[in-house]
């Protein structure tokens, strides 16, 4: 091999003489190839929006923002919208396997480069055109700045392209406080919605409404984690060690006017794009008193890219660019090669309206004063259970014998034989009671007293009873199955962004459906939240508006759509009216990895602030037991004696594990060798 290599030095230079070798290798793209036409700054847009913070289908919490939909889901990060069959996966959200910080930082230099040499070409475009692209840059320095802020708080703020190799005082930036951090990010949006157009010069890039309402949504975090960091004991804040730079929590002299700014940032952009986008809710479909077609209308707005709520979407076509939601969550007879990754849980249901409930707001599933007391209820139906439910919670959830891809998704816990009326199962449907699972009820393992019959999997291992003449397999064809958590394992299916195609297979690499990143119906929470955040406060409004009025609007709005009760007075500016606004944000953006982010930046993830963790007041020890939080399932049952179908209400019973989740998960680490070779970078304090 160095003979070779050798050989061929000498006959290049021998050749040197009479062949020019001053010539750019035909690889290489420059500059001028990039910057100079549209056709070129198509091929650098292409780039920087490949590598966007986008959390769409092929995001996953527990991996980070790998661009790899392996095992897709959604909601499943300890938000309690949905459970999974894996522990590791269904961890509360403290960090991702693949943290965000080298793909940020070759982002921002693309962003940065362009804002440093568009200008050398800028007599190549139409003024318009130019604007735009430099718009571009900062919405997309914004963007990584604002993905990087509210996971680590105080970052590196690198706005110009560092020169490498330069001395380290060059190369390195050490992080901005977390105040700086949020003004820089404000100002960075605010360039892109002056520069950019009204419209996007592509589908899936930005334009001035895109920045704003993204704007909206960043502001309106800054805003919440200034104000409510000095809810969490010890005020969550700290110095950086080898900077003294505050990089978590703001300064106690400055957090409440940081706080007011930002949340009216937060009210104007929303209220520039609700005024002058011209964007509106999804209602194509949609028919005043009728519950299956405001269904029907729900269902069909997530796949409609001529949607006037969809402000910026993801796209994917099959063959080229596709993901695997339907290969990993579709119900269990479409498996392929798996199913049940989010399984929606009885807490999240309890969200909506439509259910007899007892006293303490849980659904009612007898005719005592609690589950554990009285007789269950009993239903021809296991959809009678739902019938009042809001269509909108049909649109997001399958329930027990709903209609999937033209099938009945037939879902049981078990079949019970004994006598009628038919007491609880358990005496304690306490947070301990999770640690007697329906396997262990003496009503199924008794042989000489059988009563309740169960299925560990969806195989020959089902168990059969004899019913009117014909056999019943104890759980269905779509469990759950109590050794399987290839089936739902709370009793409930996702519904949101499946194709209900039934000539459609789901395989891995296959789905194509659109992901909505930012739709009207969030422009238009972030404003009811942030009115209510200023009223609150006692600011006046921003732009002469009725705060309350614009917040109660909004909300009425959405719920109007979603075939929900309406407010039947305007929201006040007090703690209940903001837990209506965030109750309405974690039902309608349930799915849409956005409630991970609501909780971290509301504070009411830890144990001390959990009463809020569900957008409205519940008690924490229900379900809590310090750090740790368990979730419940809806299971379905059948009465042979009595013909008829019953719910139970339990803590959930398949792949059972415990998420916790402390003070210090509210910011994440930063990557322990960024920080061991820097003389810049400072850790979390803490840490």
């Amino acid at each position: 091999m160095k003979k070779t290599i050798i050989s061929a030095l000498l006959a290049v230079c021998c050749l040197t003489s009479c062949v020019d070798l001053n010539i750019a290798p035909k690889n290489f793209v420059s500059d001028n190839d990039l910057m100079s036409s549209e056709s070129g700054m198509n091929i650098y847009m292409a780039r920087m929006y490949s590598y966007m913070p986008f959390e769409d289908f092929k995001y996953m919490a527990k991996w980070g923002l790998n661009f790899n939909s392996w095992l897709g889901a959604l909601g499943i990060e300890g938000t309690g919208e949905a459970l999974n069959r894996a522990s590791d996966l269904g961890s509360a959200f403290t960090g991702e396997d693949t943290p965000y910080w080298g793909t940020a930082f070759t982002t921002l230099r693309d962003a940065n480069y362009l804002l440093e040499r568009l200008p050398d070409f800028q007599s190549n475009f139409a003024e318009v055109t130019y604007n735009h692209y430099l718009g571009e840059a900062y919405f997309v320095r914004a963007m990584v700045f604002y993905a990087m802020a509210r996971r680590f708080g105080g970052i590196p703020l690198v706005t110009r392209v560092i020169e490498y190799p330069a001395s380290s005082d060059k190369l390195e930036v050490a992080r901005s406080s977390k105040e700086q951090t949020w003004d820089q990010i404000l100002a960075d949006f605010d360039n892109a919605a002056r520069l950019l157009n009204t419209t996007s010069l592509k589908e899936g890039y930005a334009n001035k409404y895109v920045a704003l309402a993204f704007k909206s949504e960043a502001m309106l975090y800054a805003g919440c984690v200034a104000k409510y960091n000095e809810t969490v004991s010890g005020r969550l804040t700290g110095l950086g060690e080898k900077t003294g730079v505050r990089v978590i929590g703001f300064d106690a002299g400055t957090w409440e006017a940081a706080s007011k700014r930002y949340f009216r940032e937060a009210y104007k952009a929303a209220r520039e794009v609700m005024t002058e986008g011209g964007y509106s809710l999804y209602k194509k479909k949609w028919a005043a008193g009728d519950p299956e077609a405001q269904y029907q209308n729900m269902v069909e707005m997530f796949s409609d890219l001529s949607s006037p709520e969809n402000i910026l979407v993801k796209q994917y076509s099959y063959p080229t660019m596709t993901h695997g939601l339907d290969a990993y969550s579709s119900p269990y007879i479409f498996r392929s090669p798996l199913s049940a990754g989010t399984c929606p849980t009885l807490d999240f249901l309890e969200l909506f309206d439509g259910f007899d409930r007892y006293d303490d707001g849980t659904v009612r599933v007898t005719d005592g004063v609690s589950n554990a007391q009285g007789n269950y209820l009993l239903y021809d139906s296991p959809m009678d259970f739902f019938k009042n439910a809001e269509p909108r919670l049909r649109a997001y959830v399958i329930f027990p014998g709903d209609q999937f891809k033209s099938q009945e998704i037939e879902v049981r816990a078990g079949v019970y034989t004994g006598s009628t009326p038919i007491k609880p199962f358990f005496s304690d449907y306490s947070y301990n009671s999770y640690e007697t699972p329906y396997e262990k009820l003496s009503l199924y393992t008794d042989a000489s007293n059988k009563q309740l019959y169960l299925s560990p999997n969806a195989d020959s291992q089902q168990e059969k009873v004899e019913y009117n003449g014909s056999t019943m397999t104890a759980a269905g064809a779509n469990g759950p199955f109590y050794n399987n958590g290839e089936a739902t394992v709370t009793g409930l299916y996702l519904r949101k962004y499946l194709k209900d195609d039934p000539s459609f297979t789901p395989d891995e690499g296959k789905s194509d459906q659109p992901f909505i990143l930012m739709r009207y119906a969030e422009v238009m929470l972030n404003a009811a939240e942030a009115a209510v955040e200023l009223a609150l406060a006692g600011e006046p409004s921003p732009d002469g508006s009725d705060l309350m009025q614009v917040a109660t609007d909004a909300v009425n709005e959405i719920r109007e759509r979603a075939g929900a009760e309406l407010l039947e007075s305007n929201i006040q500016p007090t703690t209940e009216g903001r837990n209506i606004v965030r109750k309405e944000r974690r039902k309608e953006l349930a799915f849409e990895h956005k409630t991970k982010w609501d909780l971290r930046r509301w504070r009411v993830w830890h144990y001390e602030g959990r009463d809020g963790f569900w957008g409205e007041t519940r008690d924490k020890n229900t379900y809590s037991n310090n750090a740790s939080y368990r979730f419940r399932g809806l299971y379905p049952f059948f009465s042979t004696q009595a013909g008829k179908w019953f719910f139970d209400a339990h803590f959930h019973w398949v792949s059972r594990f415990t998420p916790s989740f402390s003070i210090l998960d509210y910011y994440f680490a930063i990557p322990s060798g960024e920080v061991s070779k820097s003389s810049y970078i400072d850790q979390q304090p803490n840490r």
